[in-house]
């Protein structure tokens, strides 16, 4: 009994960090695009998650920034399958069929520091419901996503400093 157990703990523990490499993500701090002292508030991170196609990322605090204002971005990479079909007489016969490529962006605008503290709101975006405009080579057609799609393919998310050339901030998968 003992030994059955103690498998089952194995396989959970292997299956758990499994799952946790997999939603895994890369911070990356780039000192010289911020102002100088700038750090994550102790206590407080930047991280995103995924789930399904949704991509999310935390609030955090950036400490010792003074006056400088700061904008984070959040954009998200799909792939899709899209059916085209006819308005005609037989609408349930799908013309063809494209393969896609678009992107959703979301942002916090500008950000303003209060007494040198920088707090970043959480930003999430979510997989469009239907195919960007224009997925079907005619204008007269009717575009609708195939079953499985879209596809998060990859996110970036970005926090820059106003004054800055890049990113300060960034998180990827």
């Amino acid at each position: 009994m003992m030994r059955k157990l103690s498998i089952a703990i194995a396989c959970f523990a292997v299956l758990a960090l499994t799952a946790s490499a997999a939603l895994a993500s890369t911070t990356t701090i780039n000192p010289a695009n911020g102002p100088t002292g700038a750090h994550l508030q102790a206590g407080t991170s930047a991280t995103c998650t995924v789930s399904g196609a949704d991509v999310s990322c935390s609030s955090y605090q950036v400490a010792g920034v003074g006056n400088a204002n700061a904008t984070a971005d959040l954009t998200a990479s799909y792939t899709a399958n899209v059916t085209c079909s006819n308005n005609g007489k037989n609408r349930n016969n799908d013309v063809e069929s494209q393969a896609t490529s678009f992107s959703t962006t979301s942002s916090t605008g500008n950000l303003n520091p209060k007494n040198g503290k920088l707090t970043v709101p959480a930003l999430s975006t979510t997989a469009p419901t239907s195919p960007p405009a224009g997925s079907c080579p005619n204008g007269n057609w009717t575009a609708a996503f195939a079953t499985g799609s879209p596809t998060l393919v990859s996110y970036s998310y970005t926090l820059t400093f106003a004054g800055f050339s890049g990113a300060w901030l960034t998180v990827t998968p």
